[in-house]
């Protein structure tokens, strides 16, 4: 399963070649990899270099490193959270922009409202209206952070009750809160209107009613695709 790996970078080689067999398949998550002796055997490396190579893998989320009796390195799946800071950090470090946040938005919010509509119980509108009103609270004090807004919006897709959907809309959680908080320091009236047309939405999902819910989300996402559109 592994191959000797070269001088210079064997560090890096060794997450390469185990991050492949994890997304073939042949390393699943729980299994657990040879002890660090073996691996250095097999990759024909030392085994301090097959540790940098273990703590790497594990700043990536794609193993995770027990200590103690039953100990080992262990594979793992990244969880939506650690996609979603890697997202982030794409979005503060290269040339995507708010404006690019918000057009993928609009192609994923709007796509999954058939599904939410379909399979949202009677707890997931008690919890999104349960948004709705902490959002009433805070404009009734004059102020709506942001952080409602991404709440919501990932919340609505929890109501599709789909694991990847769900998993999807967790990692652009982050992305999605910087592009909004961005937004509002120049259109600081998005929270009052946002918060009503997310509680007519959830009305609309409530009956089902598929049209009226995309048309209430192309329109409220819609008008945050032109103040970026503006503002860039």
């Amino acid at each position: 399963m592994f191959s000797r790996v070269l001088a210079g970078r064997a560090s890096e080689m060794i997450v390469d070649q185990i991050r492949v067999l994890i997304r073939d398949g042949q390393l699943r998550p729980g299994h657990r990899l040879p002890a660090e002796r073996v691996l250095g055997e097999k990759f024909g490396v030392s085994r301090v270099t097959v540790r940098e190579a273990l703590r790497g893998l594990e700043a990536n989320g794609m193993v995770a490193i027990k200590v103690g009796a039953g100990g080992g390195a262990f594979v793992t799946a990244p969880t939506s959270a650690q996609v979603g800071t890697g997202i982030i950090d794409l979005l503060s470090l290269s040339d995507l922009t708010a404006k690019d946040v918000t057009e993928a938005r609009q192609v994923f919010e709007l796509g999954i409202i058939p599904v939410v509509c379909d399979r949202a119980s009677p707890q997931d509108i008690e919890e999104l209206l349960s948004i709705c009103d902490r959002g009433d609270a805070a404009l009734a004090e004059g102020k709506y952070p942001m952080s409602l807004s991404a709440e919501f919006h990932s919340r609505v897709a929890r109501a599709g009750h789909n694991k990847a959907i769900v998993m999807l809309a967790d990692s652009f959680r982050g992305p999605t809160l910087m592009s909004l908080e961005r937004v509002k320091e120049d259109h600081p009236e998005m929270g009052l209107r946002g918060n009503r047309e997310h509680r007519q939405f959830v009305m609309a999902i409530s009956t089902g009613d598929v049209e009226k819910a995309t048309a209430v989300m192309r329109t409220h996402i819609g008008r945050t695709a032109r103040h970026v559109s503006r503002d860039s």
